[in-house]
């Protein structure tokens, strides 16, 4: 059973030492992180899963390590080799902040079919009290200085996630179609439905919603 969520985005500039001398600009972003994050742990979960995007699907072990060495400097999270993608990379720096360890990493295609993302969190909410961390970037096409330039679609598409965060709504992160969302570039929309395949009656509340570079951050707390 699902107790608790956080939804965090995963941009390198999160880390700070990628972002240099900018990188106070998301100072209120890793407050909210923090505070998403923290809340996990006073869920008091039986387990803490952290699910991200990635290229495939890949489930790895407690101990997987991650580098950010890709986006320009080689700042680790874990011990051993690097394995992690950017988005669990990202979702462990979040959780070793906060003094937390994952029992597991789950990463899950970009391109994974709803019913499969549903199918996964069910799976995974089945693990006993369960607090999952999820990374989700939203859509990169919200101004014309987005990686994928401006998108009159991609607002309301981010809204109505923001929306659904802030109710806890499953069955709308269930709606969220894949086709547009990679026409958006919306890098969370798997993340998103696997969390919505987990989900349980919670209470949601968003503690950032912005786009400071031109793609969607969000962060939402779920809890009981």
């Amino acid at each position: 059973m699902l107790v608790a969520a956080a939804v965090c985005p995963h941009p390198p500039l999160l880390v700070p030492e990628l972002a240099g001398a900018a990188a106070a600009e998301l100072d209120g972003l890793r407050a909210a992180c923090a505070a998403a994050v923290g809340a996990l742990r006073d869920a008091g979960p039986d387990v803490l899963l952290v699910v991200g995007g990635a290229d495939q699907d890949v489930t790895y072990g407690a101990d997987a390590a991650g580098s950010l060495a890709p986006w320009g400097l080689d700042v680790r999270t874990g011990r051993g080799e690097p394995v992690l993608p950017l988005s669990l990379s990202i979702g462990r720096w979040l959780l070793e902040r906060e003094r937390l360890t994952a029992s597991a990493f789950h990463a899950v295609s970009f391109d994974a079919a709803p019913a499969e993302c549903a199918a996964l969190g069910e799976r995974l909410a089945a693990a006993g009290r369960v607090a999952m961390l999820v990374m989700a970037d939203g859509s990169a096409c919200l101004t014309e200085k987005s990686p994928g330039y401006l998108d009159p679609r991609a607002q309301p598409y981010n809204a109505a996630i923001v929306e659904a965060l802030a109710r806890a709504e499953a069955p709308a992160l269930a709606e969220l179609d894949p086709g547009e969302a990679a026409g958006l570039w919306v890098a969370g929309r798997a993340a998103l439905q696997v969390l919505g395949g987990a989900a349980s009656p919670l209470n949601g509340e968003i503690l950032y919603d912005g786009a400071p570079y031109g793609v969607g951050y969000f962060v939402a707390r779920w809890a009981g």
